[in-house]
């Protein structure tokens, strides 16, 4: 019996299996608006058979975009497109999801294919912000220190984007604690340099993030899921480590996080990570049994035999995929049909089922 295709209750929220689409920025947004490219994108996942589908990065405030494309909620007039996403992904028996993020200084990029660069404030870019007024890498703009009164207006925003979060009708948030944008600048004593309650200690670090959870939980029901995601190491000498990351979750567990998403760097230009196949499985898996909360697995998993793999073999709860899905809207119902599981198809599609 495949492992990968056995339900997953996470308080009142059941995913038909253990494969989430992960987070994927599209850089096709306008003002924050979720299209038509976002609608298609999103419904395919369901349509093929993903357990959760977890939307791009959303931004809390336009200053937390990563570039002018990016998704955002600091409006209810975001919530109507959205809505219409995760109806569709409701209706077609996956678990609609989002990611809310602050870029911090990774902010005001330029997209991928228009050279992923840092936009001037001359060609539409803005002053990004920061724990501390050090940037990202040479030639990024320098990001302005936030003051003490800034870091409470952002909580603040996280707690509005979570209200509209589930006014659009998402039944999972997934907190953007990673790749080196905001909340992974203050959790970081590579990027934090603060002497204040927000810098210096590791419980002064968390500071920032234990207080968006916090304020999250205040208007997230209780019966839905909290995720975070986090760069699990920071593969630096001097920086964020695996047992920081146990620790964290050992902390946030109690106060309301279900699950603990496990990335891997993005905080330190140049650094070399060894990328292998499932290389942040091992991840995964450290912080689960060194805390025993829930987690995820991500990064270069392509095939059912390794996301199988993953789960059956208990190094995480859930497999997150992103370019795969890329690559097939539809791995889930393959993947299935591999392990030989089974898999409701959407009616439209079953004259294309494989044969047993």
């Amino acid at each position: 019996m495949s492992q990968l295709f056995t339900p997953l209750q996470i308080r009142t929220v059941t995913l038909r299996n253990r494969l989430v689409v992960s987070p994927m920025c599209q850089y096709s947004a306008i003002d924050g608006f979720a299209g038509d490219w976002h609608f298609a994108h999103l419904a395919s996942f369901a349509a093929g058979g993903a357990g959760a589908v977890i939307a791009e990065a959303t931004a809390v405030n336009p200053e937390g975009r990563i570039s002018p494309g990016d998704l955002g909620l600091w409006s209810d007039e975001h919530i109507e497109p959205l809505r219409r996403i995760t109806s569709f992904i409701s209706a077609h028996g996956a678990v609609p999801g989002i990611q809310l993020a602050h870029a911090g200084r990774k902010a005001s990029t330029s997209a991928p294919w228009l050279g992923d660069r840092t936009l001037q404030k001359e060609e539409g870019g803005w002053q990004p912000v920061a724990p501390s007024a050090i940037p990202f890498k040479e030639g990024n703009l320098v990001p302005a220190a936030l003051t003490t009164g800034q870091i409470a207006d952002l909580v603040a925003d996280f707690l509005a984007a979570a209200q509209r979060a589930l006014a659009a009708g998402f039944h999972i948030i997934e907190i953007h604690g990673a790749h080196g944008y905001l909340i992974n600048e203050f959790l970081s004593p590579l990027s934090n340099q603060r002497t204040d309650a927000y810098g210096g200690s590791f419980e002064n670090r968390i500071r920032f993030l234990l207080e968006i959870i916090d304020a999250i939980r205040q208007v997230w029901p209780a019966e839905l899921p909290l995720f975070l995601r986090i760069s699990a190491t920071e593969w630096k000498d001097g920086g964020w480590t695996q047992d920081d990351s146990v620790a964290l979750a050992q902390i946030v567990g109690p106060r309301g996080v279900d699950l603990i998403d496990c990335s891997s760097g993005g905080n330190v230009s140049g650094v070399k990570i060894p990328i292998v196949p499932m290389y942040q499985a091992p991840l995964a898996e450290y912080v689960r049994k060194g805390s025993g909360i829930m987690t995820g697995a991500v990064g270069l998993i392509t095939t059912s035999a390794e996301a199988e793999r993953i789960i059956a073999d208990g190094r995480a709860d859930l497999v997150f995929m992103a370019r795969e899905m890329l690559r097939d809207p539809h791995f889930p119902l393959r993947a299935a049909h591999e392990l030989g599981a089974e898999a409701e198809w959407p009616k439209q599609y079953e004259r294309a089922k494989w044969k047993k």
